[in-house]
């Protein structure tokens, strides 16, 4: 009786272990909250790229309309694979350098530690990786000069020329801190057309991409497209939100505890 009480209990384990290990990652976000935030406007039809043609649900006084529920269907599997990614420790790099995505972006990327470009992508970020390695290492050093006060030993006209040095290059590297070794493995763009040399470098590059793409834009090119309104700031934000909690949840999963979180206990 024991024994058997024993392996029903162990079988229930197994099960549970199973079913834990086979779930898969689950966006919040339903085609309402899409719809209420304004994700399904797209451009003129006059502006419609022919390759996002099968992501539109039609046109609606000369204005293209996305389906919704292909959108939020591609937003499961851009999220998914994020969270998948994240949980076998990849690094992910996002790109949002149009006002609607900046603030968010570097708040949330600086929270859960993950490189960021929210003023100008560096031409050559991936391609020629090596130099921009350069430039993530001085900024890192000029920074660390300056917080430990080592800049005092020169005079006030080279103190001057290095704090401009370093924000150039705050600008330039400064949400890439954290990439002073390897480059990373996955980019994740707000807006494809205005960040379109990201893109291009890492088809080049060969590195998976997941973006947020507008009527006007070409979808082939990435990876994982979310097809939906990259121009409105809550549809931009709830995109966003749930592409980032995927990543935070990964960390999670992963066992992966975040340094100021350490800091705090």
């Amino acid at each position: 009786m024991v024994d058997k009480k024993n392996s029903k209990k162990v079988e229930r384990k197994k099960k549970e272990v199973k079913e834990k290990v086979g779930k898969k990652y689950e966006i919040q976000v339903t085609a309402k909250d899409m719809l209420e935030a304004g994700c399904h406007f797209g451009h003129s039809v006059a502006k419609t790229h022919p390759r996002i043609l099968p992501y539109l649900y039609g046109a609606r006084r000369g204005v293209q309309v996305f389906d919704l529920i292909q959108t939020r269907e591609l937003l499961q599997k851009a999220a998914e694979f994020l969270y998948e990614q994240t949980k076998m420790g990849r690094k992910i790099a996002w790109v949002g350098t149009k006002r609607q995505a900046r603030e968010i972006l570097k708040k949330e990327a600086e929270r859960l530690e993950m490189p960021y470009v929210v003023n100008r992508w560096l031409g050559g970020t991936i391609t020629n990786w090596e130099q921009i390695q350069k430039n993530v290492r001085r900024h890192k050093e000029l920074k660390q000069e300056i917080e430990e006060g080592k800049y005092r030993k020169y005079n006030k006209k080279e103190q001057a020329a290095l704090g401009r040095e370093l924000a150039r290059l705050e600008r330039l590297v400064g949400g890439l801190h954290s990439l002073e070794k390897d480059l990373f493995d996955i980019l994740v763009v707000v807006d494809l057309r205005q960040d379109q040399t990201a893109i291009l470098e890492a088809v080049m590059g060969k590195i998976p991409t997941v973006a947020i793409c507008d009527s006007n834009s070409d979808p082939e090119p990435i990876s994982f497209p979310v097809p939906a309104n990259d121009d409105s700031a809550k549809s931009v934000k709830l995109i966003l939100t749930e592409l980032l909690r995927a990543v935070e949840e990964g960390q999670k999963a992963s066992g992966k505890q975040l340094s100021k979180a350490k800091k705090e206990d």
